[in-house]
């Protein structure tokens, strides 16, 4: 598996039919990976080539049909360049003359799916004089960077790398707990023995919250969920904050006082790699699944199941149980972006904590899922819904207008 594949940027080149896409892409990868032709129409399907791109890192490219195909096999074509867009960090409008209503769609499109993109005029060699007037024409009317190149030449392409990263989504890191937490302040770390780890190791969420405690200058308590009451009971001293797994929150919420901020590891992932205030207002859809609805579970990495598994065992009949309805559940796994057709039939989206990713691979498939107006939420969001806790979960979240 391509380790890389879940960091990439995905960057879709758009346009009509001869304006350049596939030499363009050529040009950029420096191979021969679109077939380039006079003829209009020859791309027929997206094609997908990942480089390294200064100063972006990876990038994979997507060579679209053109938008301005004819006939029903044109439509069709069209139609599978549109579902390309939907996995797309940002976009490159490629064009080589005024622009048309085509142009204009693609915009729209873009513009409609938040997807961030510039213009860029091709075959600058054969324009020449007229390259000046296109420029200003494209940036007066869609208010974008604007540049052009000549993919014959291979002039211009220095510039691209520079532009792409200039307009790409920044998701900035947001903190883990450091922000929830201040020096002095005694925060409790409830560290059940997760089957799934290694022998003699803990989880990367766990190691995550006593690493930011310490560096927080705090102090970290660290307990398994049966020794919590007993442990507080002899310190005689009230925690600032309380962190637990998911699957023990209610031994825990049963252990503490109810002025007590408590929350779970997989929460602060979703508020850190995510956006938790989506997987909040999303996980409310479970009162509205119907018989034979599908909910997709999605994780970020490849793992052997366990017979309890979490996310494809516990959480299914948790979920069945609590809506009394028969359930379709659908698993995807691996750090690469999960293909279209995967999630277009899904009610639900269900996702793992995302401990392997970082937060631009979660955000694009969360602005995917929105794209696609699918709700999507999170394993520790719906296991503490479901167990009655998660306002209690979230609650310091809330008080500190932190989502």
């Amino acid at each position: 598996m391509d380790l890389s594949a879940g960091f990439r940027r995905y960057v879709a080149i758009a346009g009509r039919r001869n304006v350049g896409k596939s030499s363009f892409l050529n040009a950029i990868i420096g191979q021969n990976v679109s077939i380039v032709s006079d003829i209009a129409g020859t791309t027929t399907d997206p094609v997908y080539k990942t480089i390294e791109l200064n100063p972006v890192g990876p990038v994979t490219f997507i060579d679209t049909p053109g938008f301005d195909d004819t006939g029903e096999l044109g439509r069709l074509r069209i139609e599978r360049a549109r579902k390309v867009l939907y996995r797309a960090d940002c976009g490159i409008l490629l064009v080589d003359s005024l622009p048309t209503r085509y142009e204009d769609d693609i915009v729209s499109l873009f513009k409609e799916m938040e997807i961030p993109f510039l213009v860029v005029i091709n075959k600058e060699d054969l324009l020449k004089e007229k390259v000046d007037e296109l420029l200003g024409v494209y940036q007066q009317r869609y208010g974008v960077k604007t540049i052009s190149v000549s993919s014959k030449l291979i002039k211009g392409f220095e510039l691209i790398g520079r532009k792409i990263n200039e307009i790409l989504p920044s998701d900035d890191e947001v903190p883990f707990l450091s922000d929830l937490i201040e020096g002095g302040d005694l925060v409790v770390v409830v560290v059940p023995i997760d089957l799934g780890a290694p022998k003699g190791r803990l989880i990367m969420p766990q190691v995550h919250a006593i690493r930011e405690i310490i560096d927080r200058e705090a102090v970290a308590l660290v307990v398994k969920e049966r020794e919590l009451r007993y442990t507080l009971e002899q310190i005689h001293m009230k925690p600032k904050l309380v962190i637990t797994d998911s699957q023990v929150v209610m031994k825990v919420v049963s252990d503490i006082d109810d002025d007590v901020d408590l929350t779970t590891f997989s929460i602060l992932e979703s508020r850190h790699r995510g956006d938790l205030a989506y997987f909040i207002d999303s996980v409310k859809t479970i009162e509205h699944l119907q018989d034979n609805d599908t909910v997709l579970i999605m994780e970020g990495c490849t793992h052997r199941p366990l017979t309890e598994d979490i996310g494809r065992i516990k959480i299914p009949r948790w979920l069945v149980n609590h809506t009394g309805v028969k359930l379709n559940f659908k698993i995807i796994s691996g750090r690469d972006f999960p293909d279209l057709n995967e999630i277009e039939d899904t009610k639900l989206i269900l996702h793992c904590g995302g401990c392997v990713l970082n937060r631009s691979a979660m955000m694009r498939r969360v602005r995917m899922a929105k794209r696609l107006a699918k709700p999507m939420t999170n394993y520790g969001v719906v296991i503490s819904y479901l167990h009655g806790v998660l306002e209690r979960a979230v609650r310091i979240f809330r008080r500190g207008a932190l989502i």
